[in-house]
């Protein structure tokens, strides 16, 4: 009858679980996951490409106005500002967090070959400070910029700056800021 039916099947529900008692161990092992696959760069749109003019959306230079200069490996841009005229350094920028303008550049005399991810890469030479240090310290390190990255910025920027003074009305267009107002659409808009 019924009541036998669910007798033997909470007894065979018992049995499996006893059987099935594993060990686990106190603390946890790490597993180290396999990356065998490379991962593929990012799809750019194609609205990017070296020479246009790009609106910051994020970060600390949101709403600059840059100039693409290249699309790296990793799929990132390498943007500047140029840096005389709007305070933009050379650096990398994921394409997720600007708008492509219509405006475009010819920077093909830009010498850019030398500029890759690992150039960005910070520097693993920090020594790590000790917890009396950290207490200790009075106020945090301002970051340095080397000189060899203010050589850099300045050699693209001098071959920038011709470009630019090239173009009619191009500096005041990189040296102001992108806003929005309460009554701007900007899905309206055309960049």
């Amino acid at each position: 009858t019924r009541k036998e039916k669910n007798r033997s099947v909470k007894m065979t529900a018992a049995k499996a679980s006893s059987k099935n008692a594993r060990y686990y161990p106190a603390e946890d092992v790490k597993v180290v996951a396999k990356h065998d696959a490379p991962q593929n760069p990012p799809k750019i749109r194609k609205s990017i490409s070296p020479g246009t003019v790009l609106v910051l959306l994020a970060g600390r230079f949101r709403g600059k106005r840059v100039i693409c200069l290249k699309i790296l490996e990793s799929g990132l841009l390498l943007v500047s500002g140029p840096y005389k005229i709007n305070g933009v350094p050379l650096r990398r920028v994921n394409a997720a967090y600007v708008i492509a303008t219509s405006t475009k550049v010819d920077v093909s005399g830009v010498d850019v070959k030398a500029y890759n991810d690992a150039y960005f890469a910070k520097s693993k030479d920090k020594k790590s400070e000790g917890e009396e240090e950290f207490f200790m310290g009075d106020a945090p390190k301002a970051a340095v910029v080397s000189d060899a990255r203010k050589a850099d910025q300045q050699k693209v920027d001098g071959q920038l700056l011709k470009v630019v003074a090239g173009t009619p009305m191009l500096e005041g267009y990189l040296a102001a800021r992108f806003t929005l107002n309460k009554n701007d659409k900007p899905h309206s808009m055309k960049f």
